[in-house]
C-alpha cells in the first residue's frame, strides 16, 4: 500500500500543500513546530479520520477557518483517491469522490501503522489507552470490529441509562435491562474473541522481533477480560450478581468496556517494574509486531509512519530497526536532523526540508 500523493487545505498551519511522496522512504527535516509533523498526521488522518494527537476534530481546521479537507492517492491493488472534509456541519469521507455514509465502513480501506513519541506512555496510562490503541490496529485489520464495538458502545449507553431510571423508580420493571445486558453479551463476546485473536497473533512474532532488537527475551502481551474464555450462561450469572451496585452507582461494572492489555518482561508487569526504556521497546515492538501480521497474515503492506522517533531511542538502536523492515514498505520519518540517520538509510530518500511552512523536496542518491 502505497501513498503517492497529499493534498491539505487549511489544515492545521498549512493553507494549501501538495506533496508527491516516493514509493519507499521519506524523510521530513524541520525545527520542532515547523509542521513536520502536521504532514503525517495528514496521512493518518485520511487514513483513520481522527487525528493521533488526541485533538478534537475541530482544531485540525486552521485557525480562522471554517473547514479543511485532506485528500489522497493511495494505491493497494488498484489506486484510489481518498478525502476527508471536516467542516461546522460535521465530517465528510470520500472514495473516488463518491460519498460513504458511514465512516466505519471507510476505515480499514487505509492501512498505517503510527509510532510516535506519545505512543510510549501507553503503557503507563489507564487501560482506556490501551484499548483506544488496540481497537485502532483491529479496526484496521477487521471491518467488522469497528461496528462491533459502536453497536456495544450503545447499547452500553443505553443500559446505563436504564440503571439509573432503576435507581430513581424502584417499581421499574428489569425485564428490558435483561434484553439490553442480552445484546451487550453477545457483542462483548464477539468483540472478545478479535481482541484475543489481535493478541495471540501479536504474541506470534512479538518476542522474537525484541529479541532481534535488544537481544533478550521474554516480551508478552497480555489480553485481561472478564468475558476471556467464558461462556454467554456464565457472564449472565457475572451481571446478575453485579445488578445491585450496578443500580447504586449507575454503570455498567462489567464488561469488554473494562478490559486491558498487559505488557510484560519475563513475567514483570512492565507498568510496575519496566524502566521508560524497556517500555519504550516493548511499545516499538509491538507496532514492528502489527507490520509483520499485516504483511504476513494479510498480504498487506502498511503505511509505516515513524513520527520523531529518535526522540525516544538512539540514534544506533533506531538505525538497526531501519534496517530490519521490509524493503516493501512504505515509510515515513520526521526528523530535525538528518545526522542521526545512517548514509546507507538515507540513500535513495526522497527528503522534504520545511522552513516557515514552506517544503523543499530533493532526493538522496
Amino acid at each position: 500500500m502505497k501513498i503517492s500523493n497529499l493534498k491539505l487545505y487549511n489544515f492545521r498551519n498549512y493553507d494549501t500543500l501538495n506533496l508527491d511522496f516516493s514509493n519507499k522512504q521519506n524523510i521530513i527535516i524541520g525545527e520542532n513546530g515547523s509542521g513536520k509533523t502536521n504532514i503525517v498526521e495528514g496521512i493518518y488522518v485520511l487514513a483513520i479520520t481522527k487525528s493521533f494527537r488526541g485533538s478534537l476534530d475541530k482544531v485540525l481546521i486552521k485557525y480562522g477557518c471554517n473547514e479543511m479537507s485532506i485528500e489522497g492517492n493511495v494505491k493497494d491493488k488498484i489506486r484510489h483517491s481518498y478525502k476527508v472534509q471536516l467542516s461546522e456541519e460535521g465530517k465528510i469521507v470520500k472514495i473516488d469522490d463518491n460519498k460513504i455514509a458511514k465512516i466505519s465502513n471507510y476505515i480499514s480501506k487505509i492501512n498505517v501503522v503510527l509510532f510516535t513519541p506519545e505512543n510510549t506512555s501507553v503503557i503507563k496510562d489507564s487501560p482506556t489507552s490501551r484499548r483506544n490503541m488496540v481497537n485502532i490496529e483491529i479496526s484496521q485489520l477487521e471491518n467488522t470490529y469497528l461496528h462491533l464495538l459502536n453497536e456495544y458502545n450503545k447499547i452500553l449507553k443505553q443500559r446505563n441509562a436504564f440503571l439509573k431510571l432503576m435507581y430513581v423508580n424502584k417499581l421499574a420493571s428489569p425485564d428490558y435491562l435483561w434484553i439490553l445486558t442480552d445484546k451487550l453479551i453477545d457483542l462483548g463476546l464477539q468483540i472478545s474473541h478479535y481482541r484475543n485473536d489481535f493478541i495471540n497473533n501479536i504474541n506470534v512474532y512479538y518476542d522474537k522481533i525484541n529479541y532481534d532488537i535488544t537481544r533478550k527475551q521474554g516480551l508478552k502481551v497480555s489480553y485481561v477480560s472478564a468475558y476471556k474464555n467464558k461462556t454467554k450462561e456464565e457472564l449472565m450469572k457475572k451481571y446478575q450478581s453485579y445488578l445491585d451496585k450496578d443500580i447504586i452507582i449507575g454503570k455498567t461494572n462489567i464488561g469488554v468496556h473494562h478490559d486491558d492489555f498487559i505488557f510484560s518482561l519475563k513475567g514483570k508487569n512492565l507498568k510496575d517494574f519496566g524502566s521508560e526504556g524497556e517500555q519504550k521497546n516493548a511499545i516499538i515492538c509491538f507496532k514492528l509486531a502489527e507490520i509483520e501480521l499485516f504483511i504476513k497474515d494479510r498480504g498487506i503492506y502498511p503505511i509505516l509512519i515513524l513520527d520523531d522517533l529518535f526522540s525516544c531511542l538512539d540514534a544506533k538502536k533506531i538505525n538497526n530497526i531501519l534496517k530490519k523492515l521490509n524493503k516493501n514498505l512504505q515509510i515515513f520519518i520526521t526528523t530535525t536532523d538528518l545526522k542521526n540517520i545512517n548514509t546507507k538509510i538515507l540513500n535513495n530518500c526522497t527528503v522534504f526540508n520545511i522552513k516557515k511552512e514552506k517544503v523543499v523536496k530533493r532526493i538522496y542518491e
